[in-house]
């Protein structure tokens, strides 16, 4: 899985382009939000920002036929968007159910993140090249909580949650530098019966706990993660 981006995208966000390689795994994400939250599993809030063709746009801006930046393959073309808002009482959802709060530079991020529990975030990490032969991995974010300050918070009143898809599984550049999985529409049954795969692997409960232990370590320790150094435009 080639991470190498044109030189025109380098100057526009102002990152350095990666020269490393990313092996093809099968993925599939699992787990839901319930209580209030539709069993949403994946999705950006209003406000957060991704990288496209046209620079940092906030996701709620986004429609179909737009192009996005993604890790692996470049520009890519939006299929599908999903937006739902949902109104909850706070005060009676679950502790479980909670938003994660991802703080700056927690993930390569720029500024503050807020994910839903189960949203897929691919870290770098020299572990995972001796666990799964390449540094990138996908864990859902909740497995990284007391990580770098990453932790839980009560949700918001009203949630404007906008979920991107892609012809097939891609990660997208989030808030100057966050890596968010965005799976396509595809199912798993269709993919059986197309014979398909998904180019990424969300790790399971054990694999994600080992990985994000040696991920703090090499965080405490000062590792440079590698993450892309990008400018956010204004």
């Amino acid at each position: 899985m080639n991470s190498l981006v044109p030189l025109g995208w380098n100057v526009m966000f102002g990152w350095a382009s990666k020269t490393k390689k990313m092996n093809y795994r099968a993925a599939e994400i699992s787990g839901a939000f319930d209580g209030g939250l539709e069993a949403a599993s994946h999705g950006l809030m209003a406000g957060t920002r991704v990288a496209t063709m046209m620079g940092w746009r906030g996701v709620e801006s986004l429609a179909k036929g737009d192009m996005v930046l993604t890790f692996d393959n470049g520009m890519k073309e939006i299929t599908d968007i999903r937006r739902v808002t949902i109104c909850l009482d706070a005060e009676q959802t679950e502790p479980a159910l909670w938003p994660v709060i991802v703080p700056a530079d927690a993930l390569g991020n720029k500024e503050q993140l807020t994910l839903l529990p189960d949203q897929g975030v691919m870290l770098e990490c020299e572990a995972a090249s001796d666990l799964y032969g390449d540094p990138f991995a996908v864990v859902v974010v909740r497995a990284l909580e007391n990580v770098n300050g990453i932790h839980r918070a009560p949700p918001k009143t009203r949630i404007e949650l906008i979920s991107i898809s892609f012809k097939d599984d891609q990660v997208i550049y989030a808030e100057g530098g966050a890596l968010i999985l965005c799976p396509s529409t595809t199912t798993t049954l269709d993919r059986l019966i197309d014979g398909t795969f998904s180019e990424y692997e969300v790790l399971g409960a054990g694999e994600a706990e080992q990985l994000v232990a040696c991920f703090e370590l090499e965080s405490q320790n000062g590792t440079d993660i590698g993450y892309p150094v990008m400018a956010a435009a204004g």
